[in-house]
């Protein structure tokens, strides 16, 4: 195959998040759906930084759960296994 073709040296650009204003009553809510999303691409590092949380926030707990639910009732397994993963993990710091 041509080297015109293949890109060994690229990567993945970090996922983008749009989240509301820091002071917005959704902001938590969106930044849970943020470390999901980025945990998912394999990089949940953009979440902690577009967040200013860090994986695992207990903050976040409730709507991790409430992702979780809706991921169990869509039989949605990736996204099931994300979430129970932070929910693992915010255990630890919280």
């Amino acid at each position: 195959m041509s080297r015109a073709f293949v890109n060994e040296d690229a990567q993945e650009p970090d996922p983008r998040y749009v989240l509301p204003k820091r002071d917005d009553p959704t902001f938590d809510e969106a930044a849970a759906w943020s470390f999901i999303e980025g945990a998912n691409a394999g990089n949940s590092r953009s979440a902690e930084l577009a967040t200013g949380y860090r994986w695992g926030e207990p903050a976040l707990t409730p709507h991790i759960e409430s992702i979780l639910n809706r991921a169990r009732a869509e039989r949605d397994e990736r996204t099931q296994e994300l979430a129970e993963r932070f929910l693992r993990k915010a255990k630890t710091l919280g």
